[in-house]
């Protein structure tokens, strides 16, 4: 076994950083969600009383109600104790020799908000865990990161690699589950290349589903070269097993330790299970952390499997019901997308097919009714194709989370785009939100879908680093339908005028699974993953950067949203139906959720939140903003 060391990142100074950074998104977020309530303490100056604490910052609000918080500049003030009558016992909370003010840290004001708020000690302690995991990720992230001038010119597998994660959740890299070997060894900042191992399951166990064309054979002689197909097969026929029987399949490393091998002992007792070995492919792990990109043959699928941390609020698994879905809803979208001209021709919305999965249900745990999702997805994979395969000669692909990506020394990742560009920053942006609004608009108002185009899903595709079209993934573990069943009952007529007559084609197998969204909801999809999940942080990074004011910004927004309109007239009603140019967006709060009594206990749907009270929030898109 290896000494133990401290990781090289595990430093003051880097430490010091990640965690100044990390109490100013923690106060922006708490403040943006009305967990915190600022007060003006002068010029550009607030104030945040926590209990009997206060917190001090420089910063300004921008659009959306968020906040932009100095780093730098937050400080923590601990109430000076109260004097203690004579012969009374010493105050517990008395801190008398420390300094009126101190530099904020992120667990402190965790410990404050839990005092003052009364949380669960579970709760507290957990995200506590989850912060901690999360800063160490982010002293990584500053010890090894790289100038803007060098990350623009790496290949978007890699540059995931030096991305931070979620913008909005705080404990965003937290992966409970993982130990610290884990996280040097499958983490997408670690940028370390993999081999996977694969397991071949009986079919009395598992189910495989392609789209035409793709049976399983197939699938493997698309992904694994002949001397590798003859290995794994010879690993069955050894044990003398047919391989016909079998479906073959990657599993991560840590799931198969960790689940696996103790969830699934007895099949593999019984060889239903069959270890085989691993393939010769490499694959860098994609900021889902569970989705893994073929670094070895870029024409090769991406790999989805199940992995089962708690990360960014839901555990990493892959519903079993999911994987038949994955390739019949593919080939359904894919025929949505090459019918219509705007979004196929016009627009060339790129949209990577989920086009083949499998999965092994458990026979014990899935029978339990009720049961907490997490046990009900432990091992499956999803086959996507790969971005790389889909675009043409001279373009390359970027996640649209890049564009928020700050280097060590603070230079955007965005504004170096714009300088290699050759346009004027205002006249970029205008392409960037041309390319992303109107195609996501379309499926929307058009087809009633809404897909989770968040930052780590949606792509940019550039052409001499100009954007040029949208490529959106994860479209059947996020795809949801417009239900107008209310609207239904109430004035059948115009349910019927706003009905979406493509959903009739849907396979039953994929609409029985998918989730089915009221108005609202539906378009909250769309405002939640682009307005408040990503075009909130990058409207004033593009102001204090690039020199566009955040009005300019969501005015050029606003221009593609009317043009959409305009464009199709025949679909007024449906625009109003599903419109988000309303005045005032649900403010949805991702992190007190975690906060609640709860916020962390099992439940069985994964997409099952807690209703958190709070006002709206402006819309920028409104005509009147």
């Amino acid at each position: 076994m290896a000494e133990p060391a401290t990781p090289p990142e595990l430093t003051e100074p880097f430490w010091r950083r990640a965690s100044a950074a990390l109490a100013a998104k923690l106060l922006a977020e708490l403040l943006f969600e009305e967990e915190l309530h600022a007060e003006p303490a002068g010029e550009g100056r607030w104030r945040v009383a926590v209990g009997d604490v206060t917190y001090r910052f420089a910063g300004r609000r921008a659009a959306l109600d968020t906040w932009r918080v100095d780093p730098a500049s937050v400080v923590r003030e601990q109430a000076p104790p109260v004097a203690a009558e004579p012969n009374s016992p010493p105050a517990a909370v008395a801190e008398p020799n420390s300094p009126p003010a101190v530099p904020a840290d992120p667990l402190r004001l965790l410990l404050d908000l839990h005092e003052a708020r009364g949380l669960e000690p579970a709760v507290t302690a957990l995200t506590a865990t989850e912060l901690t995991a999360t800063l160490a990720a982010d002293a990584h992230l500053l010890r090894t990161g790289r100038p803007v001038a060098e990350l623009v010119d790496l290949p978007h597998l890699e540059l995931e690699g030096h991305q931070a994660g979620h913008p909005w959740l705080v404990a965003n890299k937290g992966r409970v589950g993982f130990s610290a070997s884990d996280r040097a060894a499958y983490a997408p900042e670690a940028r370390r290349r993999l081999r996977l191992p694969w397991i071949a399951v009986h079919d009395g166990l598992a189910t495989y589903t392609g789209v035409p064309g793709l049976d399983r054979d197939t699938l493997l002689a698309r992904e694994l070269d002949d001397a590798t197909r003859a290995r794994f097969a010879a690993v069955l026929s050894g044990q003398g097993l047919d391989p016909a029987r079998y479906v073959p399949m990657p599993v991560h490393p840590w799931q198969w330790d960790e689940v696996v091998v103790p969830f699934f002992a007895r099949e593999l007792a019984e060889r239903g299970i069959v270890p085989l070995g691993e393939a010769p492919d490499e694959y860098l792990p994609q900021q889902s952390i569970r989705t893994f990109g073929n670094v070895s043959r870029p024409a090769g699928l991406d790999v989805k499997v199940s992995l089962a941390i708690l990360n960014t609020m839901v555990y990493r698994g892959i519903p079993s019901e999911l994987v038949a879905a994955a390739p019949p809803g593919t080939r359904w979208l894919h025929a949505l997308r090459d019918a219509d001209e705007f979004l196929a021709a016009e627009h060339r919305l790129v949209l990577p097919g989920e086009i083949a999965a499998a999965c092994v249900r458990h026979p014990v745990l899935e029978a339990v009714p009720g049961v907490p999702y997490r046990y009900a997805q432990l091992l499956g994979v999803i086959w996507r194709e790969p971005l790389a395969a889909l675009l043409a000669p001279g373009e390359r692909a970027r996640t649209f989370a890049a564009l928020l990506l700050l280097d060590p020394d603070g230079e955007p990742f965005v504004g170096e785009l714009v300088r290699r560009s050759g346009l004027a920053a205002e006249a970029w942006l205008d392409r960037l939100l041309g390319v992303v609004l109107p195609p996501l608009l379309h499926l929307l108002v058009r087809y009633g879908v809404a897909v989770n185009p968040h930052g780590e899903n949606a792509t940019v595709v550039y052409a001499g680093d100009v954007p040029v079209r949208l490529a959106v993934k994860d479209f059947v573990d996020d795809l949801k339908l417009l239900d107008i069943g209310d609207l239904a009952a109430r004035d059948p007529e115009r349910a019927r005028r706003l009905a979406v007559p493509e959903h009739d084609a849907l396979p039953p197998e994929v609409r029985g699974v998918l989730l089915h969204a009221k108005p609202a909801d539906l378009t909250g999809s769309l405002t939640k993953s682009v307005l408040l999940a990503h075009l909130r942080y990058l409207a004033p990074l593009c102001e204090e950067h690039l020199g566009v004011p955040e009005g300019r910004f969501w005015a050029l927004a606003r221009s593609h949203v009317a043009a959409y309109r305009a464009r199709f007239p025949e679909l007024a009603e449906r625009f109003a139906l599903l419109d988000v140019t309303a005045p005032t967006l649900q403010r949805v709060c991702l992190n007190r959720e975690r906060l609640l009594p709860g916020g962390y206990h099992d439940r069985a749907e994964r997409d099952a939140y807690f209703d958190v009270a709070a006002s709206g929030v402006p819309n920028p898109l409104w005509s009147g903003a």
